[in-house]
């Protein structure tokens, strides 16, 4: 036995089973995340289920199954709910989303099994899902264009799904030209009023100035009031319908046609109807904005920002980190201020990321942002532009919260390559500049990318200092458009850590936020997996491509 420990053979094995048992926890815990973030978009039954009350009343509720649980007697009776005639020591209790916020005190309700005494699922209950107040269950009664039916019992769905399709077009059709032509008038309005201030600061802003900026200003309304009719043409056409729903209370509603997205009557779908409607969903959660607080809608506008502004810090990090990496390792003597740059390195590594944010946010954003307003945006002025968090301090925070990274693994790069290569091109003439150009970086530069890869890694999920430096709830306007100069990097982003937060701990709706919460963790990961595996694959390229230096 002592002597098979003296192999080494047992620490291997130890190794092994360590890595294996981190392995297969990590991975559960992404399937677990998957599960509970992925099945939310899963089509689910809806029921009509009666409740008996403790006073002997009924009522109807209609809804899906959210939850299911199961409760102590006893929790039940120190909360003065009584069964009366039910035996056990736990019963289930399930928590049905019944929507129609606009008419319920909550959207989702806690029923006890028992009290169930009738279960249902009609395959004509339909889900309405709708731009506010959430989803609408009930039964679809009737379809209205201005007032007058126009559908009957035999065509009601085709009508339906008709008139959603138009009011979702036109909707469309509205914010593209809100978002497009009507927002450019806008940019360039507010444009021209900066323009006019600095020129009026610079003693410059003569009659001529005055009138060319009013006529070009008139414009610019004219343009705008032309847009606008087109635009309140588009609203007036989409709320021209209207869709009539029985609720759970029996009463007929009436819900505009503008404000419904889609309808589904999943009781009534087949499994290949569930996988396409499963499928459409995601689809829409990673191509739409959010709703209601973030709790509705898609997380695009996270997406973007996440992703933006980690290629910007990639930009940033990567070529600071390589040339102070090959300062330290190709020129710098070997001496205490060397060793103490180095040991400053490593520390910064481990310095908190919450003081990467305060030190962001006072450095660059009110010392640096600040003094650039002064100098290049005095017109803007007492309104900051560079001067108040955005996505370009985040970017660099970020870039310098990863800098050791990039630094470490560059360096490490740099001490694998053989010093006979340096002193064979050095003997051919080249001079240590052309050396380091053209063998010695190259060669290095799968060990760049490691550092990039775990640079993005620690990057993209970082929340703490950007949450003083640029990200917010909701952003209104991407950090890319169509204006010049095309990326306004002074605007505040989302970020899908920061969304993950916002979503789970500030949430006013927590059971609706709750599998939002694993659904945008998923995307995350993923999100990080996909950038990762890019840059894997670059590193891979670079280190077949110059794997004959070696030799």
């Amino acid at each position: 036995m002592n002597k098979w420990f003296k192999t080494g053979k047992p620490y291997i094995w130890l190794t092994a089973g360590a890595v294996s048992v981190s392995l297969i926890a990590v991975l559960g815990l992404l399937a677990l995340i998957a599960w509970r973030g992925l099945s939310f978009f899963w089509p689910a039954a809806i029921h009509e289920v009666e409740v008996r009350a403790n006073d002997g009343s009924t009522q109807v509720i209609i809804g899906e199954v959210y939850d299911r649980e199961e409760i102590p007697i006893e929790r039940l009776q120190e909360s003065g709910v009584t069964l009366e005639g039910f035996e056990g020591e736990t019963l289930e209790r399930q928590l049905f989303k019944v929507g129609n916020r606009e008419f319920v005190p909550l959207d989702f309700m806690w029923v006890m099994k028992p009290q169930i005494i009738r279960d249902e699922t009609p395959a004509n209950l339909a889900v309405i899902e709708r731009s506010k107040d959430g989803n609408f269950y009930g039964y679809v009664v009737d379809v209205l264009e201005n007032g007058e039916s126009v559908a009957t019992s035999d065509n009601l769905r085709d009508v339906l799904f008709e008139r959603i399709e138009r009011a979702v077009e036109l909707n469309e059709k509205a914010s593209e030209l809100q978002q497009g032509p009507i927002g450019a008038i806008n940019y360039e309005l507010n444009q021209l009023r900066l323009e006019s201030r600095a020129l009026e600061l610079e003693g410059q802003l003569t009659e001529a100035e005055k009138q060319r900026i009013a006529d070009e200003e008139q414009a610019l309304r004219e343009s705008y009031k032309e847009l606008e009719k087109e635009l309140f043409a588009y609203r007036e056409a989409a709320s021209r319908d209207t869709v009539v729903m029985k609720d759970m209370r029996g009463m007929e509603v009436k819900l505009p046609m503008y404000r419904v997205l889609d309808a589904t009557f999943p009781n009534d779908m087949g499994l290949f109807s569930k996988i396409g409607h499963f499928f459409v969903q995601i689809g829409k959660f990673v191509s739409e904005d959010p709703r209601e607080a973030n709790t509705e809608g898609g997380v695009f506008p996270a997406i973007f920002g996440t992703v933006f502004m980690v290629l910007l810090m990639s930009v940033i990090v990567t070529p600071f980190g390589v040339i102070a990496a090959v300062y330290l390792h190709e020129y710098a003597g070997k001496n205490a201020v060397t060793r103490l740059i180095r040991i400053a390195v490593i520390n910064l590594a481990g310095v908190p990321s919450i003081v990467y944010g305060v030190f962001g946010l006072g450095f660059f954003v009110y010392m640096v942002g600040g003094s650039l307003d002064q100098i290049f945006y005095p017109e803007a002025l007492p309104s900051p532009t560079f001067g108040t968090p955005g996505v370009m301090w985040s970017a660099i925070t970020l870039a310098i919260l990863t800098l050791p990274v990039v630094i470490v693994s560059t360096e490490e790069g740099l001490s694998r390559i053989p010093s006979t290569l340096r002193e064979g091109s050095l003997a051919l003439g080249a001079t240590k500049a052309e050396t380091l150009w053209r063998i010695i970086l190259p060669m290095a530069s799968p060990a760049i990318m490691t550092g990039l890869i775990l640079a993005v890694a620690r990057a993209a999920g970082e929340v703490a200092p950007l949450m003083l430096v640029g990200v917010v709830k909701s952003a209104p306007m991407l950090p890319v458009d169509g204006n010049f100069p095309y990326f306004h990097l002074d605007r505040k982003f989302m970020h899908l850590g920061f969304h993950i937060y916002d979503v789970g701990f500030q949430s006013p709706n927590v059971e609706a936020a709750r599998p939002l919460v694993y659904a945008t963790s998923f995307l995350l990961v993923t999100v990080i997996v996909g950038l990762n595996l890019t840059a894997i694959g670059v590193r891979n390229h670079l280190r077949e491509k110059y794997r004959s230096l070696e030799h």
